[in-house]
């Protein structure tokens, strides 16, 4: 009887369901809070404070047809806290501080899951430790939302036979969270904004994404959950068509983090660093040889010069005349865009154009050539182009036409930044996906577009395109994953009854006063100057403004704004005090509070709205004060208006 007994119980125990175990991970202040179970399906939940706010979300990767996160069984749990200071050469501060609790569970299998979670954010990912290669078919990463939170979402405007490929450029859409009727089938893209209302703000984004898909999201009743790209059948052409698997991986390696952002107030978004924290540390040794820095742009005012004795376009001549308006100003670059080679060869430049010519000119004038280059002209083998070029004494090269986020392209990607340093070239990156840590592991990549810029005005449908709105936007979302190339700097500034998308003389929505802000309040590196060098000459009362400004900082804070109303911004460097402001189309009044001053008077140079800017988008006033840490100050903005203060010890 006993021994029919046990095997009863035995045959019992085989029934039940796996048990689950549970973990906990806390940041540093204890606000935030990740679980973990691990039973027959590993989930993930958020909350913040008392309240959940992210719940049950699977964590799975199919690797070489196992489901890593299936019944996975913990074989030893590692925990601890760790603080670092982090050197952030070209980013929105040179430097700062960090801390966070982490959690790693060692899988039976050789793979783990590593959490962190820091006061600003937590972040997951997978790690593994095989042999050989292994093949990824698929990874399941949610956000399922507890309440229906508001969001701003950027919604992919994808190619017609290719649901994959984007420019992503999109504006932000107001949506619920679990609206799969707002989403209508498309997919989103990363990062997206999350209204928890009285608990806080979240970004969701990912980072040191190398040698795997970028990751889209697909709404479901409750939130998203992630889709990739699969592999491409051809590298070299953008078909449509794809294989039956995400990527062809090294077997030990780490992923890319899963990322959660968070800032109790709004104002702190922009100053968060989860994305540069959690990527791969910079793999330069010597940074001397990289200039950020201003740049003439051409291909916004479609090449038009005026007032000059040669026919102005994509030709010599019109590059030294820039070259020419950059050392006037001080600016540090000029770039040459489309067309300045044929036949999709590099190498075979058109009659009009004497590269050589160019560079040694620019060398004598102390201002750098950055080169225009498509992608697909590139190749998978740059290093001859780069070579070339880099001896002629080009700086770097603009690289554009991505448009997709495959994980083909993002080791693409990553192997430009790798061989364009290794000739010391900058880069500049466009037609591309946000960034999400590439900056800081190779910081030769001084910009990224992947934004909804100026250049979306050349051709907009003025009735469904809000840039003033949008430009309050980007800083609390775009631009936290890393810098942008917006490329601002019109000088034909309009209201909003005024606007009107002209492809040759293209202008800007809102005023003067909003294009000169936007260089303090965009993370930018590597900054354009969008428009005709003869009209900088012709204003250059506001182009010598603009050239006072850096393009990198000490120091960033936020002084005041609201997502999608207002924003202004403080910067620091070498002991100079950057202020800027911007407003949506309501015109509002502003307070600034230099409480953040030194001791002692300083001189205060301030380009703002002028009293007519609400009819004329080009009506601008410079005012000089004087100012200490105790006053407070009140400026105008005009609808689509802005400000910028330069303040310097007196």
């Amino acid at each position: 009887m006993k021994k029919i007994c046990l095997m009863l119980s035995a045959a019992l125990l085989l029934c039940l369901p796996l048990q689950s175990k549970d973990y906990s991970l806390n940041s540093p202040s204890g606000k935030l809070k990740m679980s973990v179970s691990v039973g027959k399906k590993v989930l993930w939940s958020l909350s913040v404070g008392d309240e959940t706010v992210l719940d049950a979300n699977r964590i799975s990767m199919t690797l070489d047809g196992v489901a890593l996160g299936d019944k996975a069984k913990v074989r030893r749990v590692k925990q601890g806290s760790y603080s670092e200071h982090i050197n952030a050469p070209f980013y929105r501060q040179s430097e700062f501080d960090t801390e966070y609790n982490w959690l790693t569970l060692q899988m039976k299998g050789d793979w783990s899951l590593e959490f962190r979670a820091y006061d600003d954010g937590v972040a997951y990912r997978f790690v593994t430790n095989r042999p050989d290669i292994r093949k990824i078919s698929s990874e399941t990463v949610e956000f399922s939302f507890t309440k229906d939170y508001d969001m701003l979402v950027p919604y992919a405007k994808t190619h017609k036979d290719d649901k994959y490929r984007t420019s992503f450029e999109s504006l932000y859409e107001d949506v619920k969270a679990g609206d799969e009727s707002a989403a209508s089938g498309r997919l989103a893209f990363m990062p997206v904004y999350v209204d928890l209302g009285d608990a806080g703000n979240l970004l969701l984004m990912e980072a040191d994404l190398y040698d795997y898909p970028g990751m889209f999201l697909r709404t479901t009743g409750k939130g998203f959950e992630a889709e990739f790209p699969p592999y491409p059948e051809n590298k070299e052409v953008q078909n449509g068509r794809y294989l039956d698997y995400l990527n062809v991986v090294k077997g030990s390696r780490n992923f890319p983090w899963r990322v959660v952002a968070y800032a109790a107030d709004e104002n702190d978004l922009p100053l968060n660093n989860m994305v540069y924290q959690l990527s791969e540390p910079c793999k330069l040794e010597d940074l001397s040889w990289i200039t950020p820095g201003q740049s003439t742009w051409d291909w916004w005012n479609d090449f038009q010069l005026y007032g000059v004795p040669f026919k102005a376009g994509i030709n010599t001549e019109s590059y030294l005349y820039d070259i020419d308006v950059a050392a006037r100003f001080g600016l540090e670059y000029i770039l040459v865009d489309e067309g300045w080679y044929r036949n999709n060869d590099v190498f075979n430049t058109i009659p009009e154009m004497d590269i050589p010519r160019i560079c040694a000119y620019a060398k004598e004038r102390g201002v750098k050539v950055m080169l225009w280059v498509r992608m697909s002209v590139l190749g998978l083998e740059p290093r001859k182009a780069f070579e070339h070029y880099s001896k002629l004494g080009v700086a770097g090269f603009k690289i554009d036409f991505f448009d997709s986020q495959d994980a083909a392209m993002v080791s693409r990607i990553g192997m430009y930044a790798k061989e364009a340093a290794y000739y010391k070239l900058v880069v500049d990156l466009h037609g591309i996906f946000k960034p999400a840590g590439l900056n800081k592991t190779y910081p030769n990549v001084l910009n990224f577009e992947g934004v909804a810029g100026l250049e979306n005005l050349k051709w907009c449908d003025p009735s469904k395109y809000d840039m003033p709105r949008n430009d309050v936007i980007l800083p609390y979302i775009r631009q936290v994953s890393g810098p942008m190339d917006y490329t601002q700097g019109a000088l034909r500034n309009a209201q909003r009854s005024s606007f009107r998308a002209i492809y040759e003389r293209p202008m800007s929505q809102g005023t003067r006063a909003h294009q000169v802000a936007c260089y303090v309040v965009f993370d930018s590196p590597l900054v354009m100057l969008c428009d005709s060098p003869s009209d900088y000459l012709r204003e250059e009362e506001s182009t010598r403004y603009i050239s006072s400004i850096p393009s990198v900082f000490d120091r960033t804070s936020i002084l005041s704004g609201k997502i999608g109303e207002w924003i202004v911004t403080l910067r620091e460097k070498d002991g100079v005090y950057y202020v800027g402001g911007l407003t949506s189309w309501t015109p509002r009044d502003l307070e600034v509070d230099f409480s953040f001053l030194p001791e002692g008077d300083w001189n205060c140079r301030m380009f703002c709205d002028g009293p007519n800017a609400s009819k004329l988008g080009e009506d601008f006033m410079i005012l000089k004060s004087v100012v200490n840490k105790s006053e407070k100050k009140s400026v105008h903005l005009a609808p689509g208006g802005g400000f910028a203060m330069v303040i310097r010890k007196k």
